[in-house]
């Protein structure tokens, strides 16, 4: 078997991509920050003594995405072309979605995960005041499109559907 990340000699390399075609590419990844029923009463009425905890967290998911090759040392520096990070209030806390897109030699997979967990932490760190027992969990790749694996999406699990 050979690892794509590791040289004949079994070192960390990061991929050569430059002969690749630039394509469509997409990927979306879903989240949650678990919260008590205050913090997320607190969301509802706008209450969070930090201030604006989703626009906050939408803006911190998106330069998260823009980030990712700082973050993670064999990740490509790629245009990240359309991000979108939607948070949703409900009542075990806040689901988290975003979706990124390029066209580019490489997928944006990880650029959605990061933008999920980023976002995620900025609501970690605007209520953790409120309730220190928030916690982000399930951060997961749902879907991605294009490249030369072509499409795909997550099943959905029967707790899921």
């Amino acid at each position: 078997m050979s690892f794509t990340h590791l040289d004949p000699r079994g070192r960390a390399r990061m991929v050569d991509v430059t002969e690749k075609q630039p394509t469509v590419r997409s990927a979306t990844a879903t989240g949650t920050v678990r919260c008590s029923p205050g913090v997320v009463q607190a969301l509802r009425d706008d209450a969070v003594p930090k201030g604006d905890v989703l626009a906050v967290a939408r803006i911190a998911g998106i330069a998260g995405a823009k980030r990712t090759p700082e973050l993670l040392p064999l990740a490509h520096v790629i245009g990240v072309h359309g991000a979108t990070v939607d948070l949703d209030v409900r009542d075990h806390g806040v689901d988290v979605t975003a979706t990124v897109r390029t066209a580019d030699r490489t997928g944006v997979e990880m650029e959605a995960l990061t933008a999920v967990a980023v976002a995620g932490l900025a609501v970690v760190d605007m209520v953790k005041g409120i309730d220190k027992s928030v916690e982000l969990t399930d951060v997961r790749l749902v879907a991605k499109t294009g490249g030369k694996s072509g499409d795909w999406h997550r099943d959905a699990s029967p707790a899921e559907a």
